[in-house]
């Protein structure tokens, strides 16, 4: 169990997904304009300390890969119009 998968599922709006240990096996499209929201909602969630946080604790190593994954979206939903992200 990740604890922070929770808050993945969260911030993408994507609960219906989440299908406990793993994710239902699905995948969802998603527009710019969700992507772009996903980001303000992780920065509403956890501020915007993100980038000097150190990479000695799990939760803090499990943020930043969150956003890594968020930013990956942005870049490939700007250039494409819109994301297609897998949840299994």
């Amino acid at each position: 169990m990740n604890p922070t998968a929770t808050v993945f599922y969260n911030l993408f709006d994507a609960r219906d997904f989440h299908a406990g240990v793993s994710g239902t096996g699905a995948s969802e499209t998603y527009t710019l304009a969700h992507v772009e929201k996903t980001l303000a909602n992780y920065k509403e969630f956890y501020g915007n300390d993100f980038v000097e946080l150190k990479d000695d604790d799990f939760l803090i190593r499990e943020r930043k890969e969150i956003l890594k994954f968020i930013n990956n979206c942005l870049e490939t939903a700007k250039k494409e119009g819109s994301v297609k992200v897998f949840f299994g």
